[in-house]
């Protein structure tokens, strides 16, 4: 949504979206509470590592798309 008001595009939807979810989380709350569950949730940060990229799979043929010899029939043979 951000993106959207820095952009000066319609975030109309996404900002419906977003109170939705609250309303759901704010019951949710509440149900929590009537459990009786009112302990805090401790968040560390507010974003989430990324898990680091995978590593560049080797030992494919030709890359492991086109199967040999098709890129000669396609005429998209390789020097």
């Amino acid at each position: 949504m951000h993106e959207q008001i820095n952009r000066d595009e319609d975030c109309t939807f996404v900002a419906e979206e977003i109170m939705k979810m609250r309303v759901v989380m704010s019951g949710l709350v509440q149900e929590r509470a009537r459990l009786g569950d009112s302990e805090p949730i401790l968040v560390r940060s507010l974003f989430v590592p990324r898990r680091p990229s995978a590593a560049p799979r080797t030992g494919l043929v030709n890359g492991g798309l086109i199967p040999h010899g098709v890129e000669q029939q396609r005429g998209h043979a390789r020097p």
